[in-house]
């Protein structure tokens, strides 16, 4: 008899070209803007999410220039996930729909009042990957002369996330919006409150001005592998994102994330951790063979190196592939450049390995049954669900749900439909549909009933 629990399964996309596996938008079956149909394609196998990731910036040169990004389609052009988001939400009826969002693009009160209305819009079935934005230009691009120092964004984010679980858990209390045409009465006063939130970046008076929606905080996401970024996770997630290059570097990373939540009065069972993994399936191995080499075909390693050297806010364009990372001194992204190292075992990878580590060990290959064994190997490991990468749109996600799904749900890994309730019901089991108590966000709960009015 199986005793597995189900993974979760989330579409890993980008409102963009080339969003993680570059060239891949020159195949003639790419359709990467069509999310509407995709969106619902995902419902209709009954997969949880479909996540965007996002940027607001460019990545740093490559050979003198960001030239490169332009002609590869790298995340430029880019469009703003949440507005996707408020026309998938009505094109679909159960899909969780996760957005990224940077504390550096827009004031907490300003992103408090978007992920209330489009919680509304969705009726409780949106998600918040929190970033705090490793890319220079990003910073740039709001005013900053350059990219903030690593620890210092995460401090910024503690007040940003803060200030934005103040509003949407403590601005109003239960039972305020009454809506009682025959009294009157569409709001009781003396259950909205102002925050009066004072801190080194923000003063916010309050109070929120969207009424409570279902979930009031959209499910929280993050992805930060650095010390720091783990911390934030442990505090604050409900979901982690990680890229991990074997089940072994993610079993490190699960294993001491959910040791830091339980330092912070969290339950380890409180955070769910998603693999980013890509697949080949075919119903051979010969077969997988065949896609996996016509994929590969498409490859631009040109423009995967441009994307991982980057996003590390230096230019080794120019570099000896042999280079070893260990010898490359990065602010931006730190946490994914030492998870790159550390997934390489008895070695010090070099720009080479780095840029195959990208195509390659993410990547599961093969016939459905032995992707679902290994699947297995990583859920031993500590992860609860699979963001799955794709390499073309709709493609890569008609081979899961054609080809991976009914192995996954023999087993009973994948599930037959959804849970009622909004997209943190669906995720966790006995869940209500509001953070639990645990949460730090929690402690904001009628904490401001008494404030100056």
């Amino acid at each position: 008899m199986n005793t597995r629990k189900r993974l979760r399964l989330s579409a890993f996309v980008m409102a963009t070209t080339s969003h993680i596996l570059e060239g891949q938008w020159r195949r003639p079956d790419a359709q990467q803007h069509r999310f509407d149909e995709l969106a619902r394609r995902l419902e209709d196998a009954r997969v949880d999410a479909m996540f965007f990731a996002d940027v607001v910036g460019l990545y740093g040169n490559y050979r003198g220039s960001w030239d490169i990004f332009a002609t590869e389609g790298l995340q430029i052009p880019s469009h703003d996930p949440s507005v996707m988001i408020s026309a998938l939400g009505a094109a679909t009826e159960h899909l969780g729909l996760a957005w990224t969002s940077s504390v550096i693009q827009e004031h907490p009160f300003n992103f408090a009042r978007r992920a209330g209305t489009l919680d509304h819009l969705t009726r409780g079935r949106v998600g918040w990957n929190i970033v705090t934005s490793a890319l220079e230009n990003s910073h740039r691009n709001f005013g900053m002369p350059g990219l903030t120092p690593h620890d210092e964004r995460y401090r910024w984010a503690d007040e940003y996330v803060d200030v934005v679980y103040k509003l949407l858990e403590g601005s109003w209390d239960d039972g305020a919006l009454r809506r009682d045409k025959t009294a009157g009465v569409h709001a009781d006063p003396a259950g909205i409150n102002k925050i009066h939130h004072s801190g080194e970046r923000y003063q916010v008076d309050g109070p929120h001005l969207v009424a409570p929606s279902l979930q009031r905080t959209p499910v929280l996401f993050q992805a930060g592998n650095s010390p720091a970024g783990m911390d934030f996770a442990a505090r604050n997630a409900e979901a982690v994102f990680m890229f991990a290059g074997s089940p072994e570097s993610a079993a490190k990373v699960t294993g001491n994330v959910r040791s830091l939540a339980s330092r912070h009065g969290r339950r380890p069972e409180d955070l769910l951790f998603f693999a980013g993994l890509s697949f080949v399936v075919g119903s051979t191995e010969a077969e997988a063979r065949r896609r996996k080499d016509d994929a590969d075909a498409y490859m631009s390693v040109e423009g995967l190196a441009a994307h991982m050297l980057g996003g590390m806010g230096v230019d080794l364009g120019d570099a000896p592939v042999d280079t070893p990372l260990k010898d490359l001194e990065v602010e931006g992204a730190r946490g994914i450049l030492q998870s790159i190292i550390d997934s390489v075992p008895g070695g010090s990878p070099t720009i080479e390995d780095m840029v195959r580590y990208r195509a390659e060990r993410m990547r599961l290959v093969g016939p459905p049954e032995r992707i679902a064994d290994e699947l297995e190997r990583w859920q031993d490991a500590g992860i609860d669900g699979v963001n799955v990468i794709n390499h073309v749109i709709p493609g890569s996600y008609d081979e899961v749900i054609e080809g991976l799904l009914p192995e996954l749900r023999r087993r009973g890994l994948a599930q037959t439909d959804y849970a009622p309730g909004t997209f943190r019901e669906k995720l966790f089991a006995d869940s209500g549909p509001r953070l639990n108590s645990r949460h730090p966000a929690a402690s904001h709960r009628g904490a401001f009933r008494n404030t100056p009015r």
